[in-house]
Order: C-alpha cells, then sequence, then structure tokens
C-alpha cells in the first residue's frame, strides 16, 4: 500500500496533529514533499520505503560500468547512483538537513502548529464577516471559501445566482495582481462555482496579516 503524503506528510512532526495521519505506518511506501508544508527550497522530495532489503537498488540499479567501477581505492557502497531513481541529481535532501539544523525538530513542529493555528483563526474570522461563506470546515490548511458581494447577498441559490458568483473570484483575483497586494488562487470543483482556496502556510504569518486578507477581499470584491 503506498501513501500519497507530499502535502500533508509534515504533520507527524507535529505532537498535536499527528493523529491526522494515523495508520500510516502501515504503508509499505510513502511520498513525502518537504518543500510544500514545511517550505523547504524546492525540489526537496522524499520517498520513504518499508523495505529494507535495496527495492530501489533492484528495480532501478543499470551496473552502469563506466560509472561504478568496482576496483576503486574507497568504498564503493558510497556510489549511491544505483541505488536511487534518478541516479545523477542534485543533493536536494541537503536543503532539509539545513534546515532542520536551523531550526530544529521543535521549530519545525512549531512550523506545523502555526499553520493550523492560522487556518482556524481565519475560518473562525470568516464566520463573522457577512460576505464570506466557507465551502467546508478546514480540516487541514487549506481554506476554502466564496467572497459573496452585496449586490449577491439574499439572493436564492439559482443558475443565475451561481453564474453571477463564479465570476467574482476571477474578479477580485484580477484586482489584486493589477493591484499588487495579495496572491489567492481559485478553483471550480464538483460543480461547485469559482471559490478562492487560500492556504496558510508562511512561518511569518501574522494575524494582522490575516485582517489583511480579509479586508482587502472586501475592498476588492465590494462594488461586484
Amino acid at each position: 500500500m503506498h501513501v500519497d503524503a507530499a502535502w500533508g506528510g509534515s504533520v507527524l512532526l507535529s505532537k498535536k496533529h499527528r493523529h491526522l495521519l494515523n495508520g500510516i505506518e502501515r504503508a509499505d511506501s510513502v511520498t513525502w514533499n518537504p518543500h510544500k508544508m514545511l517550505l523547504t527550497g524546492l525540489q526537496c522530495s522524499a520517498f520513504l520505503l518499508k523495505d529494507t532489503t535495496n527495492l530501489l537498488k533492484r528495480c532501478h540499479c543499470a551496473n552502469a560500468t563506466y560509472l561504478f567501477q568496482q576496483d576503486k581505492f574507497y568504498d564503493v557502497s558510497l556510489d549511491t547512483g544505483d541505488k536511487s531513481v534518478q541516479c545523477g541529481r542534485k543533493v536536494d535532501c541537503l536543503k532539509l538537513w539545513l534546515m532542520w539544523k536551523a531550526v530544529g525538530t521543535q521549530g519545525l513542529e512549531e512550523r506545523v502548529d502555526k499553520a493550523f493555528a492560522y487556518t482556524r483563526y481565519l475560518a473562525e474570522e470568516m464566520k463573522k464577516r457577512e460576505g464570506f461563506r466557507l465551502v467546508n470546515e478546514p480540516q487541514f490548511v487549506n481554506v476554502c471559501f466564496w467572497f459573496i458581494p452585496p449586490s449577491l447577498r439574499g439572493m436564492e441559490d439559482s443558475e443565475d445566482y451561481r453564474e453571477k458568483l463564479s465570476k467574482v473570484a476571477p474578479n477580485i483575483k484580477e484586482r489584486m495582481m493589477r493591484k499588487g497586494s495579495m496572491m489567492v488562487g481559485y478553483q471550480p470543483q464538483k460543480g461547485r462555482v469559482n471559490f478562492f482556496r487560500m492556504v496558510v502556510l508562511s512561518p511569518q504569518i501574522s494575524q494582522e496579516e490575516m485582517d489583511f486578507f480579509l479586508d482587502e477581499i472586501e475592498r476588492l470584491g465590494r462594488d461586484l
């Protein structure tokens, strides 16, 4: 069994939130991208295996004699090219190691916990404001929501309403880009018209910036 934990695997660093991945220990393999939630420099990905019998080497080894001569003066087990998927590559793991050395395990845990805390703060603040509607309750650090401008508030849910609502996020996105104030993505999904998807990640984020985000959405969309 394989688990794609590219996005969510970093919660294992948090004692408070690691329960979200209960059962992952049953997986035979796990994908993890530290460059996502931990914001390690791109590219930094890991393919973790429970198998300890040199599975990658058995699957990918080419035994290239022009690369991996066996009569070198040093321990040839140090030649790791035949043990990896990509053979020649940058030392991407060094970025994660350096970050780990710089902030420590506690620092990485605090990053994860802070992202969850501000995700919850943002969602709760949206509930207090008339023009914001959550697509669903956040389970991770993605906050999906619609901004409903004053002109659409109180309207019944209809095809005409959904068509008008679908244009709100693209218009606000255009305005924020032209103004240069923020960047946030939007998308439709399974019959839901365009909604914003705010990903709360930066370790430098503050409550004031969360409030600015909400205020700016309101400013940019109030006349739509």
